[in-house]
């Protein structure tokens, strides 16, 4: 539950206030002085706001701002303005200090919406979101990519195989952006958060509404769409329309399998809205082309999992290393985190051999008889695909190489769809 402390030296707003938030889900805590607020500050976790009355009990909203840059604080502030005056707040804009303002008369109908506008998910910055530093050219490549990409501003799609830090990756362009300020959200393309019906000739639909609220609410910030190539047609559709007819300030960042260009080929996916979010682009390479980072990648997990547990770091010996870079992680760094994970929670000493390692050898295998190469034939060995998997069509994606969405559209292209069970 995310934090708002909230500043203030009326009783009754400073209730209003927690009220309100509360009701909307969050977590307020109030002061009424600078002192009580540096203490509470400092205790605040990330992906809080706080929310500040332009003077209060010996402090004002300038001093607070002040303080924080000095201690290295960023939470995003808020300010209460009694009487909207230009002069000043432009001077609390100009510091860098605040990022929007409440006229006090109307708490109750600005607190929440406004609110909402800069909270960050806490999830944003736990260990599995921290941009691993490798050694390899191939890394250094991407760090510079990185760095270009967040000066241009542009919408950007990071394309790798699963497993291989793309989100990581689009943190760290947000973080090194002009943005950082504003809000950030994260939406899954394939999860619940953005399920709901499309009516095709009601731009109201419930769909519409949803994917458009989170534009709303990260207005002049970041949206990091993850996995943009699971978007089933009618979804790309709504943010197409989004993106080319309401133009809304808001920088998009996508991760996407490769399969996502195979997708564009054969129109499973809409060419429009590929192009919209492709401005730029930066392609990952998968851990087994990248084997000079294998042991930095585990090594930098037994540190994490030294630190979180408390526990003196762990090493690898040469048998556990010469282990670690003959496997082809499948499952690229998710799955070496996992191994390294599991080995530091289960060896016994602080040395990590070959042995103490459970590296699996076996891994999803694509018949190449099976893939789609020839139009000619491709009905058919879909038609053989499902036969094969008894209608499921995600193992009948894995038999022919393609993705799930890709084969849906195909299966309805061809005419097999009354044949599914």
């Amino acid at each position: 539950m995310n934090k708002i402390l909230i500043i203030d030296a009326s009783d009754s707003d400073c209730r209003l206030m927690s009220g309100l938030l509360t009701r909307a889900g969050y977590e307020p805590i109030a002061v009424e002085n600078l002192e009580a607020a540096k203490d509470e500050v400092e205790k605040l976790p990330p992906g809080a706001v706080i929310v500040t009355a332009m003077k209060f009990t010996r402090g004002t909203a300038q001093e607070l701002i002040n303080w924080q840059k000095r201690e290295g604080y960023r939470f995003p502030v808020i300010a209460i303005v009694d009487n909207l005056n230009p002069n000043d707040l432009l001077e609390l804009m100009r510091s860098g200090g605040t990022v929007d303002a409440i006229q006090r008369p109307a708490i109750d109908k600005q607190l929440v919406e406004t609110v909402q506008k800069y909270i960050m998910d806490i999830e944003s910055v736990s260990h599995d979101n921290e941009l691993i530093h490798r050694p390899s050219k191939e890394f250094q490549r991407i760090e510079r990519e990185i760095t270009r990409i967040a000066a241009a501003d542009a919408n950007v799609i990071i394309f790798g195989e699963s497993g291989m830090g793309k989100e990581q990756i689009a943190r760290e362009i947000f973080r090194q952006s002009n943005r950082t300020d504003k809000p950030l959200i994260v939406i899954e393309a394939g999860g619940a958060a953005l399920v709901g019906e499309h009516k095709p000739d009601s731009e109201k639909s419930e769909m519409y509404n949803r994917i458009g609220g989170y534009f709303k609410k990260a207005a002049r910030g970041t949206i990091i769409l993850k996995n943009v190539h699971l978007l089933n047609f009618d979804k790309q559709s709504v943010v197409l329309h989004i993106l080319s007819e309401d133009h809304p300030d808001v920088r998009v960042i996508c991760t996407a399998e490769p399969e996502l260009l195979e997708m564009v080929s054969d129109k499973s996916f809409r060419s429009n809205l590929f192009f919209n979010l492709r401005e730029m682009d930066i392609t990952v390479k998968p851990l087994r082309k990248v084997t000079e980072d294998i042991e930095p990648v585990a090594e930098f997990y037994l540190m994490q999992y030294a630190k979180e547990h408390n526990e003196p770091e762990k090493n690898l010996d040469q048998s556990a290393v010469k282990a670690l870079n003959k496997h082809d992680w499948p499952g690229n760094i998710r799955e070496l985190k996992n191994v390294i994970q599991l080995a530091a929670g289960n060896v016994v000493g602080n040395l990590i051999t070959s042995s103490d390692l459970s590296i699996s050898r076996s891994s999803p295998d694509i018949p190449d008889t099976m893939r789609l190469r020839d139009p000619k034939v491709e009905k058919q060995r879909i038609a053989d695909a499902l036969t094969q998997t008894s209608g499921n069509i995600t193992q009948a994606a894995k038999l022919l190489g393609i993705s799930r969405t890709t084969l849906t559209y195909k299966i309805k292209q061809s005419g097999l769809k009354s044949d599914l069970k």
